[in-house]
């Protein structure tokens, strides 16, 4: 029978593999959605750090990680948390995707009608969540605990500019679900297993969290969200800022930042490699850049306040 790959981007962070089990589990429990009877949560990518402690936390295996290869031409592929093409997993034929749910920009072409469910929420989970509350479905207790972990993740505990009162409304109706009574508690756990970069080298933190985003410059943006901000910056920064110069090469990207977000402080400071990222980041944040360094305030969402801040000026 053929199947309904449901996958998030590369590299992806916990609301990109939870959203995937959340429409998969959506799916299986929702007769309106007969067409993808068979569909399965799968991931381009090894889980992360985050990621990992949330699911030996509620006891779940991790989706399986596939690549192109192993979708077969029947099969049919449904896009969360990401659209662009330099996002997806590599190889995949487009004329496959049906469906892309997600809360970025969208900058898409296909060659015929796909279905879209694009909101202007915190996380692709919050749109999951919505979509489960129009069919009547209710996750399991699980299930729900995943997708308030990723809407928190994201949202940065409701403190990213991309926060919106539908995450808070579905955040507090899915921590009833799963019966999690101290948010405020579970959320510092979230953040704890976030920061936690002591068995990742440097190469790994560099590509912790990042996006390739086709700007009239390729641009790499990647961002570590931490409560260490200071140590990280004081006793990593020569090797990271070495890290970066090899992974630039590696992906081919023009330009490469690494934000360095102290999800705390509720600050951001942006690794800087050389000139060309250093008159970018000038132009589109102001101050200067000193010792490969910036402070951009505080500014802790890449989507909304870093990525077309760079965009901008890149242009």
């Amino acid at each position: 029978m053929p199947k309904t790959y449901i996958i998030g981007h590369q590299k992806p962070d916990t609301d990109a593999v939870v959203a995937a089990m959340a429409l998969a589990y959506l799916h299986e429990s929702s007769p309106a959605h007969a067409e993808h009877e068979n569909s399965v949560a799968v991931i381009a990518d090894p889980l992360n750090p985050e990621t990992t402690f949330l699911f030996e936390k509620f006891g779940i295996a991790a989706p399986q990680q596939i690549t192109a290869a192993d979708i077969a031409p029947e099969d049919k592929i449904v896009l969360v948390d990401h659209n662009e093409e330099v996002q997806r997993l590599a190889g995949i034929n487009p004329d496959q995707i049906v469906n892309i749910v997600d809360h970025h920009k969208a900058n898409i072409n296909f060659n015929g009608p796909i279905c879209l469910v694009f909101r202007p929420w915190g996380s692709t989970s919050t749109i999951v969540y919505h979509m489960m509350k129009t069919k009547n479905v209710v996750p399991s207790k699980t299930i729900a605990s995943l997708m308030l972990a990723a809407i928190l993740s994201d949202t940065v505990g409701y403190k990213s500019a991309t926060t919106t009162q539908k995450d808070k409304e579905y955040g507090a109706e899915l921590a009833q679900i799963a019966e999690i009574g101290d948010v405020e508690a579970f959320t510092l756990e979230i953040f704890k297993a976030k920061s936690d970069v002591s068995q990742l080298s440097d190469i790994e933190i560099v590509k912790n969290d990042y996006k390739v985003f086709e700007f009239s410059k390729k641009t790499m943006i990647d961002q570590l969200e931490t409560v260490e901000q200071d140590m990280i910056l004081t006793e990593k920064k020569a090797s990271l800022l070495a890290a970066m110069q090899t992974v630039k090469a590696e992906l081919g990207v023009e330009l490469l930042f690494v934000a360095i977000t102290d999800i705390l402080k509720v600050n951001t400071k942006l690794l800087i490699l050389g000139e060309a990222e250093a008159s970018v980041a000038q132009k589109a944040f102001g101050g200067t850049v000193s010792d490969n360094m910036i402070d951009i305030g505080p500014k802790m969402s890449r989507k909304k306040e870093i990525a077309p801040a760079i965009e901008k000026a890149v242009a």
